[in-house]
């Protein structure tokens, strides 16, 4: 687990290597890491050897999934 957004605690966002997943880190849970998809729901434990660095292309794209839901008028 190494790059930046990787480290628990630190604002950013990874891949799950075993499914392709994208999270933002969210903390620890024991030894994993918690991971939250962007734009909400539930979060997941990934293995720390699991966890790789997000592209820039992928934090964008959860970046902009992230904005459109906060900006979603209520239902």
């Amino acid at each position: 687990m190494a790059g930046e957004g990787c480290e628990p605690g630190a604002p950013g966002f990874a891949v799950d290597a075993r499914d392709g997943r994208v999270g933002r880190v969210t903390g620890r849970s024991g030894p994993n890491v918690r991971l939250r998809p962007p734009g909400g729901g539930p979060e997941w434990d990934c293995p720390p050897e699991a966890v790789r660095p997000a592209s820039p292309g992928v934090v964008l794209r959860a970046r902009v999934t992230e904005i459109n839901r906060e900006g979603q008028l209520p239902r």
